[in-house]
């Protein structure tokens, strides 16, 4: 194994990292957001 071999394994597990970490961030939101639309929808105001 060569040097620029470990750091583009080191760059593609970190660019996975970011991916799940990005998608579970919009995931949140969008649940945040149903929940919020229900709420609205059965009645609950903020």
């Amino acid at each position: 194994m060569t040097g620029t071999t470990r750091k583009s394994s080191f760059a593609k597990r970190l660019g996975w990292l970011l991916l799940i970490w990005l998608g579970s961030i919009a995931a949140l939101t969008l649940v945040s957001f149903m929940i919020k639309l229900l709420m609205k929808a059965a009645g609950f105001n903020s």
